[in-house]
């Protein structure tokens, strides 16, 4: 089943971009286990914090210096005692686990998909 079909101009509005996760720790507190992190969208963006219901397959010290992919216009989410100030992307594998998107090549931060 597919979602709804939107204009492609709906689309746009939506600002995704590449980040490096600079820090990375479990969420204390979480209902379900979560990595709080510091992600950098480099100049003009800046550094973010976000948490993932990634714990199941990354180990914090795993994330840091990868490079994720993340919603960077959302506005920020209260998530229990934490603010998250993006919303990093992922897809659910075979068992229902988070698998992060990334760049398969190194890319500039900041960079936008399109």
């Amino acid at each position: 089943m597919t979602a709804e079909t939107i204009p492609f101009d709906d689309f746009l509005k939506v600002d995704i971009r590449v980040g490096r996760v600079l820090e990375a720790a479990p969420l204390e507190g979480a209902r379900k286990p979560a990595i709080r992190m510091q992600v950098d969208f480099g100049p003009g963006i800046g550094a973010r914090k976000t948490s993932a219901q990634v714990a199941a397959l990354y180990a914090p010290e795993d994330l840091v210096g990868r490079q994720v992919i993340a919603v960077v216009n959302f506005p920020p989410k209260q998530i229990g005692t934490f603010m998250s100030e993006c919303l990093v992307l992922g897809l659910s594998d075979a068992d229902g686990h988070v698998v992060l998107l990334g760049p398969d090549r190194p890319v500039p931060l900041g960079a936008r998909m399109h």
